[in-house]
């Protein structure tokens, strides 16, 4: 039983609000023994206090955290406020300029791999299209998949120089999503054949380059036949994404917080059916019982059905053996100095004067 909790708790990425562990929050990682960690911009208030927040956390939890964040630049930048705000992917794309791309991603990453984190959500491998730019607006890199993959290639290369893991999102695509998916749960009415030519062309000469492929709350009924979303969709994760497309790394269900799948399921199914349909972690970015009661249903569902506990098993083992063989997860650093943090701060800023 023990054993099966810990492999659960691997399998969980979660949130918390507050900006310091408390005993109280110290005491739920403890008993989780989650797989990692995300902050939020509420989470994070100077560079320092951000770097003991998450050594703080990796002291309550024996194996090593994923230290998650998500910074793209532009709408989506959670250290804005503590460093200097990243331009975002579309004005950086814009350029034309690989070693634009590349900095971007390196530049990034210092701040994060600086403050204590070793996992970006990022780079957006949507494509930029009319349907979906009054929701996406400046995430994307580019409307041509190809243009958006070289993009995503540098920016990944930039992110891996400074040991920062990172993430392709948002499988398989919300170029073409017209609700946002935080809210609601968007169709995707677009043929096989399209989605394997433009959306998922990203995904298919990526594979090897990165550590993560998040998975969307959003339906795609010409390819499913139904409207369950890809985060929950055997189809999606464990036909097209492992076997067809060949992705060998970590597959992430987006927060199961979010309305796109929660107006599919409630959150305790959505947490055991991403397992089942091929995830290796999901996360639960904010409240503490939406915490504990997916990691509860997963427990549950793993004790009533062995196929579901060997499911659990079998991820549990890849996200540990990723950890123990990957050198950004054993990497540490010192807290950032004033020093550092105007470095880190001045650079960003002279790149965005580059890039505009």
């Amino acid at each position: 039983m023990r054993e099966l909790r810990q492999q659960a708790g691997q399998l969980l990425i979660l949130g918390f609000e507050g900006t310091e562990l408390t005993a109280h929050r110290r005491a739920l990682l403890s008993e989780l023994q989650p797989g990692g960690v995300i902050l939020f911009a509420p989470n994070i208030v100077e560079p320092g206090q951000t770097w003991e927040l998450l050594r703080d956390c990796q002291s309550a939890v024996p194996t090593p955290l994923f230290r998650c964040v998500d910074l793209e630049g532009g709408m989506v930048d959670r250290l804005k406020a503590v460093l200097a705000p990243a331009p975002a992917a579309a004005a950086v794309a814009a350029t034309g300029d690989r070693k634009l791309f590349r900095r971007h991603g390196r530049l990034i990453g210092d701040g994060v791999r600086a403050l204590g984190f070793n996992t970006d959500f990022a780079p957006v491998l949507d494509l930029g299209l009319p349907a979906s730019r009054s929701v996406l607006g400046t995430r994307t890199a580019s409307a041509d998949p190809k243009e958006v993959t070289l993009y995503a290639r540098e920016f990944l290369r930039g992110l891996r120089e400074a040991r920062v893991l990172g993430c392709g999102k948002h499988f398989p695509g919300l170029g073409e999503a017209a609700l946002d998916t935080h809210h609601e749960l968007p169709s995707v009415d677009k043929s096989w054949k399209a989605l394997w030519a433009e959306d998922l062309y990203p995904y298919r000469a990526l594979k090897r380059e990165m550590t993560f492929v998040m998975v969307a709350h959003a339906a795609y009924p010409a390819v499913t036949r139904d409207r369950t979303p890809a985060s929950i969709s055997r189809k999606w994760m464990a036909e097209i994404l492992r076997k067809r497309i060949g992705f060998r790394g970590l597959v992430v269900s987006d927060d199961l917080e979010m309305g796109g799948v929660l107006a599919a399921t409630p959150i305790e199914q959505a947490a055991v059916e991403t397992l089942r349909a091929g995830a290796d972690l999901f996360l639960v970015c904010h409240k503490e019982e939406l915490v504990r009661r997916s990691y509860e249903a997963v427990l549950r569902e793993a004790e009533r059905d062995a196929s579901f506990a060997r499911r659990v098993q079998q991820a549990a083992r890849r996200v540990l053996a990723f950890k123990r063989r990957t050198r950004a997860m054993r990497a540490t650093s010192s807290a950032p100095s004033k020093k550092a943090v105007e470095q880190l701060r001045s650079a960003m800023l002279r790149f965005t004067d580059e890039v505009q």
